[in-house]
């Protein structure tokens, strides 16, 4: 009994190693990304790593605080400050990005669902007649196409 214990828990042991196979990864003609087990004919694919990933930390050991400084931050400390404040300028450019797309999308709605419209011009108040409403309509729509994905 003991013997057969032991062998079905190495087959079963052996068999998740077995039944893993190469990933191929390749972007066709058209620039979508395909998944397979074979790799295309006459196209270039690489191979993706199937390998499960590091377990977890436990409880009872310390997460680190900070990735480790990398190659280039060890030999140009000068260049990693320089890299670490352009992706702080861009993280900053794209949270305004996104407050612009909200508030671009807040004032379409306005507009495409209030026909009587009022607007604070230089201190005096005026209603926009249509013509003026869809042209800002038209151009709330370019900008929100042009820059909100």
């Amino acid at each position: 009994m003991r013997h057969m214990i032991l062998t079905g828990s190495l087959m079963l042991a052996l068999s998740a190693t077995a039944m893993a196979s190469q990933v191929y990864k390749w972007v066709d003609e058209n620039g979508v990304t395909h998944f397979g087990a074979q790799p295309p004919q006459g196209q270039q694919a690489t191979t993706i790593n199937t390998a499960a990933p590091p377990p977890r930390p436990t409880p009872s050991e310390p997460a680190p605080s900070e990735p480790a400084p990398s190659v280039e931050e060890l030999l140009d400390p000068e260049q990693a400050a320089i890299d670490k404040k352009v992706k702080e300028d861009v993280a900053k450019q794209e949270a305004e990005r996104k407050k612009y797309c909200e508030t671009a999308r807040t004032n379409l709605a306005q507009l495409e669902n209030n026909p009587r419209l009022r607007l604070d011009d230089g201190g005096e108040v005026r209603r926009i007649d249509e013509n003026e409403r869809q042209e800002r309509i038209a151009d709330l729509k370019k900008s929100i196409t042009e820059n909100c994905q």
